[in-house]
């Protein structure tokens, strides 16, 4: 097994991949197989169709996804650290709810940006059996989303948002109650940025320079002009109309040193709470931040609505 540490206590993925159970769940992932130099069962991970294989078989493995595929260059997300972010959303409702963990359909998620992967609802939907809305920009997206639900027999509400400069404006309805939001923005600024960012990530995966995005990804996926910081701060100033409507508004922050400017942002929105959850996995630590209107006192109420 290739160890995965410091994920998430609840995460299976904490040791690593169980490469039995996988291919034993997934036969079609066994050519893609191979050995490391420590005699360990992993796969080439420059190999974006053995990526894609890999993935198929943790979800249907772990979570049970039975039929999972992509449209091509489409970003192909880590199962492991996805799910970690799920994790963490449970510990920080679990703060509202009596230090229980929530669980049922009748907690609802909200995902931005929810992509042609489905990744979110997928796992959150599988290990907490929360019912997500997913949104996102992209119309061949959210097909490729709503074939992943039809192939598996999920319920998943799908919704375009027609305005590319709108969060949540357009698609959170009146009488919607969140839970919680989350999103994994595109955090480049520039095309020539996110390109420099994969070339920077085949390097370190010993495959030089590439034309090739981070195993696929469209530019709405990988950048937006500001970059990270003016997304999260779109959502922020957007999040104030919704104030009553959503428990805890969220969003991953892939730069630390965009946190303190978003603590000034926040401060500013008058929010009456804000964190920030960091998430070690293995080498690499990301971290969410998160932020509510909703006052203390009246977060248990809201959990039992």
């Amino acid at each position: 097994m290739a160890t995965k540490t410091n994920l998430h206590p609840r995460n299976p993925h904490k040791e690593g991949y169980d490469f039995a159970r996988l291919v034993a769940c997934l036969p079609e992932l066994e050519p893609f197989t191979t050995r490391n130099p420590a005699g360990e069962t992993t796969i080439d991970f420059r190999d974006v169709a053995a990526v894609r294989m890999l993935n198929r078989a943790l979800l249907k493995s772990h979570y049970d996804v039975e039929v999972w595929d992509l449209p091509a260059n489409y970003l192909c997300p880590p199962i492991p650290g996805r799910v970690d972010y799920i994790h963490h959303l449970a510990d920080l409702l679990a703060r509202s709810n009596g230090n229980e963990i929530p669980r049922g359909p009748k907690i609802k998620a909200l995902d931005i940006g929810t992509g042609a992967s489905l990744v979110y609802p997928l796992t959150g939907q599988s290990v907490y059996g929360w019912h997500f809305t997913g949104v996102d920009i992209d119309p061949v997206a959210l097909e490729s989303a709503q074939q992943i639900c039809r192939d598996n027999n999920l319920d998943v509400d799908l919704r375009l948002q027609p305005a590319r400069e709108d969060v949540f404006n357009g698609v959170i309805k009146p009488d919607d109650r969140f839970h919680v939001s989350l999103c994994n923005p595109p955090f480049h600024a520039s095309m020539e940025k996110a390109a420099k960012g994969t070339q920077r990530k085949w390097a370190n995966l010993g495959k030089g320079r590439s034309g090739k995005l981070n195993f696929g990804g469209q530019n709405a996926e990988l950048w937006c002009p500001g970059g990270e910081i003016k997304f999260i701060a779109n959502m922020v100033d957007q999040s104030r109309a919704f104030a009553g409507q959503c428990l805890w508004f969220t969003s991953l922050v892939s730069k630390k040193d965009n946190v303190q400017t978003l603590y000034k942002i926040l401060k500013k929105a008058k929010v009456a709470n804000c964190d920030v959850v960091e998430m070690a996995q293995g080498q690499k630590t990301s971290r969410f931040i998160a932020w509510s209107f909703i006052r203390k006192d009246q977060r248990p109420a809201f959990m039992k609505a």
